[in-house]
């Protein structure tokens, strides 16, 4: 459930403040201040799953995800790179829009996700973005949709 960036490990919490069994993310593959890609490994014992079908509930949990990471990491880094070791951040999905779920993937397959920021404002409280989300199941797009998400910096 790491990561490399510059070298160096970094683990996925550092993105993600989620914990199992919501952490819907395995693996960020790519990610820059623009765009991400992870991928998911739907597991038996995965939160979301109806007869060994991983539900639209899960797969709109593992878009925001993703598309978190990409604003998540303004919290964690500084400008430098360097970690900050106390960030919290909470964030919250404020609005869906052109959802379209196309299929579900079952117990045994993989997914990969990726995300474009199309808008993001910041403020010393928080930060709103808009992001483009993709998820495929292989070859094929099982998810498309434009989400809008909240980020908050918090206190421990």
């Amino acid at each position: 459930m790491d990561i490399l960036r510059n070298d160096k490990k970094i683990e996925i919490k550092k993105y993600l403040p989620h914990c199992k069994p919501m952490l819907m993310v395995d693996i960020i593959s790519e990610i820059t201040n623009e765009q991400v890609k992870t991928s998911f490994d739907i597991v038996s014992d995965t939160v979301f799953l109806e007869n060994d079908v991983f539900q639209e509930v899960g797969l709109i949990e593992n878009a925001a995800q993703t598309c978190s990471a990409i604003v998540g990491q303004s919290y964690f880094f500084d400008e430098n790179h360097q970690e900050i070791e106390d960030a919290h951040v909470l964030g919250f999905i404020s609005s869906i829009k052109n959802l379209k779920v196309y299929g579900l993937p079952k117990v045994g397959d993989s997914i990969e996700t990726k995300a474009v920021l199309a808008s993001k404002f910041d403020t010393a409280a928080y930060c709103m973005c808009t992001m483009m989300v993709e998820t495929f199941k292989g070859d094929e797009k099982i998810l498309d949709a434009e989400i809008n998400l909240l980020l908050q910096k918090t206190q421990s």
